[in-house]
């Protein structure tokens, strides 16, 4: 004898098609958002965003490392300067702008 609990009404087979159609529709839905040129346009947009947020990130974290170095070689641990490193720094810095205003006189003169 046949096993009649694989045998369908066709109220049942018209439910499952109705179904079928539904899921169909909201998946050609979805494609027609995700190819449309705005979601497209959108979404590249949001790809550039992340990439240069991600790069700033970097670049801020690298800032702050160079920053805090500087600044240990020129502040001690309680944060007094160090005068042995600060003085022969500015002494340079000052020569180097001596240079430049005797060089662009004589250029003038």
């Amino acid at each position: 004898m046949a096993d009649t609990s694989d045998i369908r009404t066709p109220a049942q087979i018209e439910a499952d098609i109705k179904r079928r159609r539904e899921v169909l529709a909201e998946t050609l839905d979805e494609i027609g958002v995700r190819v449309h040129p705005k979601t497209i346009v959108g979404d590249a947009k949001a790809k550039v965003v992340s990439n240069i947020d991600h790069t700033l990130g970097r670049a801020y974290v690298g800032v702050n490392r160079a920053v805090t170095d500087v600044k240990g070689r020129f502040v001690d641990e309680e944060g007094a300067p160090r005068l042995e490193r600060i003085v022969p720094v500015a002494l340079v810095a000052v020569g180097l702008v001596g240079l430049l205003a005797l060089g662009t006189r004589r250029r003038k003169g």
